[in-house]
């Protein structure tokens, strides 16, 4: 189990213990992914700091940096979960993992892969039709500013298409036999 700020590696486990094209495409994806989501985060960061400074010291109104910053941030995490499952990184109770038998772990490991990737398919999906109707019915946000809302739901459908392609490619690992980052 992760505690605090873990240095994430791409390079050593995941990609030893995963030889298939398909987890070496999606693993180099999600080194960039990384890289890009942080980048986001910074400058979600700056967006905001700007806009309290304005408000603050100038008196200005600030209409596009709230919406443009939950852009940023939500396209960062919705991109990077892909890269996060891969690691294994997501809040796991591991109470009953040093008291259940090592076939069962990985039995109770590739069902909670199948029910993540029923659920995030389905979201991916629904996902999917958000996006497919904001590009079709131009859906705009309401704020002055105004933003097609194509941007954030495009983010959202493509990061949940990669989660479900990580956690497919871990069941199939799993049924396979062969380990995956834990």
């Amino acid at each position: 189990m992760a505690h605090g700020i873990d240095p994430v590696d791409f390079g050593g486990e995941v990609a030893a213990a995963s030889e298939a094209p398909a987890d070496r495409v999606l693993a180099a994806i999600n080194r960039l992914i990384v890289i890009l989501s942080s980048i986001a985060l910074v400058i979600s960061g700056f967006v905001l700091t700007y806009s309290v400074i304005v408000r603050y010291f100038l008196k200005y109104s600030t209409d596009w940096q709230d919406e443009m910053s939950v852009f940023l941030i939500v396209g960062a995490v919705f991109m990077s979960a892909a890269a996060v499952q891969a690691q294994r990184g997501h809040i796991g109770i591991e109470a009953i993992v040093g008291l259940l038998p090592q076939r069962v772990n990985r039995v109770r490991v590739i069902l909670v892969d199948v029910a993540g990737f029923a659920f995030c398919a389905y979201f991916a999906w629904k996902s999917i039709t958000l996006l497919h109707e904001a590009i079709v019915d131009d859906y705009h946000s309401t704020s002055t500013w105004g933003p097609p809302l194509w941007i954030p739901y495009s983010l959202m459908a493509a990061g949940m298409v990669l989660l479900s392609v990580q956690l497919l490619l871990q069941v199939i690992a799993g049924l396979r036999g062969r380990s995956t980052a834990e």
